[in-house]
């Protein structure tokens, strides 16, 4: 018994003498090493500044601008080619620059042709513009005037060789040359009622059949025509115009989701105050009454119009998918189908809010992602934010569209600007 316990003794005294021998010799390398690793990272630091800041000769002006707010011009923020940092807000790990300056035009919908060229209406200079980028940098090369002398024109699709456009007025298409820029003879397919409050036509293409919204000729009333607050479908010629879905005040944006059903933004009406009604976004479906004039939201009557008259005529109309604040004026819309988000997003919708003028409290003036569960929305959040400083309106972003490498571009018709959505 005696001789083990001295064993265990001897053990142990060898056992805390080796330890001390480890941590004395790691003591020692310690020493040597950390300042050695200080000295390396200050070296790396040195030559990564003089690299990126000596050696690729950037001005101090650039230096400057990654520490400073820059005066409230947003195409100052925007110089072509160059990170947006200021003043919009954007989700980590993308990029937004300017593809086209359009020097005092402003653009409202977009479209590409069949070679994947980026198209462009101009309302207020009744015509429509192409954008070249035959280097692929991200840069429009020119701004080509391919029609003019319009109606203002807004909407703009392509099918085959013809190039369609919905003037406030009537929806016409012409033989298009994609290499010449050019079109042929045009042809009226359609009128349609003009003038009134809301002078925009979007038209799209989808499965065979053209598809033309309309808006009202007012804040709240009774129209005289059936295809005023409506969207209609017709044959690619024009014949068999129809009314496809009523009842929609304002749906200047629409778009088909994966499995070809259409969904589309809408404007409420004004002066019921600042919180109501609720501007939306709708499933939109053939034979549907969404409602308007005598409803809003999920089935409201709406008490200031016509009180006392077709009290139960909500019970009978289409409820939104989506409701969305009051006034933000809901323009553009698309689904997410592009490498540059992640798989989670693939199937989600970006919708543009283009900003309010009926509201105490400007709101708005952003671009909002709505999650989608099956057919139903399930939240929204920021996408692009600061397009307002306070009251100070920089821009007002309008429609947007993935080109086919998942390039988003957005137009922006305070601005006059096109700007191109990319990755870091």
């Amino acid at each position: 018994m005696q001789n083990l316990s001295e064993d265990k003794i001897i053990l142990s005294f060898r056992r805390y003498f080796n330890q001390f021998l480890y941590y004395n010799q790691f003591n020692r390398v310690k020493r040597f090493f950390i300042p050695l690793l200080i000295t390396g990272a200050l070296i790396f630091s040195a030559y990564y500044f003089l690299r990126t800041y000596v050696f690729w000769e950037i001005s101090p002006k650039a230096l400057i601008t990654k520490f400073t707010v820059p005066q409230k011009n947003i195409k100052e923020y925007l110089p072509q080619g160059d990170e947006l940092s200021y003043p919009l807000t954007l989700p980590t790990g993308f990029n937004l620059g300017i593809f086209a300056d359009l020097k005092g035009d402003f653009p409202r919908a977009l479209a590409f042709d069949e070679r994947g060229v980026l198209f462009a209406s101009i309302p207020g200079r009744g015509k429509i513009v192409s954008f070249p980028d035959q280097d692929g940098d991200g840069k429009a090369d020119e701004i080509v005037e391919v029609m003019k002398g319009l109606n203002k024109p807004h909407g703009i699709a392509f099918d085959g060789s013809y190039i369609y456009v919905g003037e406030t007025d009537k929806v016409i298409r012409a033989p298009y040359n994609s290499e010449a820029f050019s079109v042929g003879a045009v042809q009226k397919l359609f009128d349609l009622p003009g003038g009134g409050r809301h002078f925009t036509r979007t038209i799209r293409v989808e499965g065979g059949k053209l598809y033309t919204s309309v808006g009202s000729s007012c804040d709240t009333c009774i129209e005289g025509s059936p295809f005023k607050a409506s969207i209609l479908v017709s044959d690619l010629d024009g014949n068999n115009l129809r009314v496809f879905a009523k009842g929609l005040r304002n749906t200047v944006f629409f778009t088909f989701d994966f499995q070809g059903k259409m969904w589309g933004t809408d404007m409420g009406r004004d002066f019921l105050g600042d919180n109501l009604p609720p501007d939306e976004v709708n499933l939109i479906e053939d034979g549907k009454d969404y409602g308007w004039p005598y409803c809003y939201g999920a089935r409201v009557r709406d008490s200031k119009f016509k009180p006392g008259e077709n009290l139960a005529y909500c019970a009978d109309t289409t409820a939104p998918e989506f409701e969305l604040p009051a006034h933000v004026a809901p323009l553009g819309i698309t689904f997410i189908n592009s490498d540059l988000f992640s798989g989670n997003d693939r199937g989600n919708l970006l919708v543009v809010f283009h900003g309010s003028w009926n509201s105490s409290v400007p709101v708005g003036y952003k671009i909002v992602k709505l999650s989608i569960l099956g057919e139903f929305i399930t939240g929204s959040e920021d996408f692009i934010t600061g397009f307002i400083d306070g009251k100070e309106v920089l821009g007002r972003p309008v429609d947007l569209i993935f080109d086919k490498t998942g390039y988003l571009y957005i137009s922006d018709d305070k601005a006059g600007l096109v700007y191109i959505l990319s990755k870091r």
